[in-house]
C-alpha cells in the first residue's frame, strides 16, 4: 500500500467546542480524517458577569480531562504554560499554572471523598484580555476559602486564587450537570478585564 497509511486503533482526543446556542460542548474525537466519531456531552459554562463578554465569544479555548490522581497537577499545569505559550499569553503563565494547580488540588481532594474513579476537567478559555480558568469535580459541595494559621502547612489554595485572579467562584452546572465547577479569570498585562 504505497502512499497509503491504514487507519489503526488510534488515540482518543478530547476537545471542546462551542455550539451555535452558545453551549459549551465537550467531546471525543478518535481517528482523523474520514473516520471521525465525536460525541458531544455538555460542558458547564460560567455564569456571566457584568462587563464580561459571553466564554461563547471568547476564540481561544482547551479542555483537559484528567484522573483524579495527584500525578493530575502538574499534567494540567503543563498543559496550562503550553496553551498559553501558543496563545502568546506567556507573561501570565506563571500565575495561571499557580491557579490550575490550586483549583484542580481542591478538585482532586473532592472527587475523591466523592467517587476516585471520577475525572476532574479543565478548561481554559481567553479573549486575550482575559483568561478564564474552570475547573469540575463530581463533588457539589462548594469549595471553602479557610483562614489558615501560621503554623498551617495547607489551606491557603483558595487565598492564593483569590489574590491572583481578578475574579473566582463556583457553581453548581446545569441540568444534566455533575458536581460543581470552580473557576477564576486572569486579567492579562494588556487587557482590561
Amino acid at each position: 500500500m504505497e502512499g497509503k497509511t491504514q487507519m489503526t486503533d488510534r488515540a482518543r482526543v478530547r476537545y471542546a467546542a462551542v455550539d451555535v446556542d452558545g453551549a459549551v460542548r465537550e467531546g471525543v474525537e478518535a481517528g482523523s480524517g474520514h473516520g471521525t466519531v465525536r460525541s458531544r456531552p455538555p460542558v458547564p459554562v460560567p455564569p456571566c458577569h457584568a462587563g464580561m463578554a459571553q466564554p461563547r465569544e471568547w476564540p481561544l479555548r482547551t479542555f483537559l480531562e484528567l484522573g483524579a490522581l495527584p500525578s493530575a497537577v502538574p499534567c494540567a499545569r503543563y498543559h496550562t504554560r503550553q496553551v498559553l505559550w501558543e496563545w502568546h499569553l506567556t507573561a501570565q503563565a506563571d500565575n495561571a499554572e499557580l491557579v490550575v494547580s490550586e483549583l484542580v488540588t481542591n478538585a482532586i481532594t473532592a472527587s475523591r471523598a466523592t467517587n476516585p474513579d471520577s475525572p476532574v476537567r479543565l478548561w481554559l478559555l481567553s479573549d486575550t484580555a482575559r483568561i478564564l480558568i474552570l475547573v469540575q469535580d463530581d463533588n457539589p459541595h462548594p469549595p471553602v476559602r479557610t483562614e489558615p494559621g501560621t503554623q498551617t502547612e495547607g489551606g491557603r489554595g483558595l487565598l492564593l486564587v483569590e489574590a491572583i485572579s481578578s475574579r473566582w467562584a463556583w457553581y453548581l452546572p446545569g441540568p444534566g450537570g455533575a458536581g460543581k465547577v470552580t473557576w477564576a479569570i486572569l486579567d492579562t498585562q494588556d487587557g482590561q478585564g
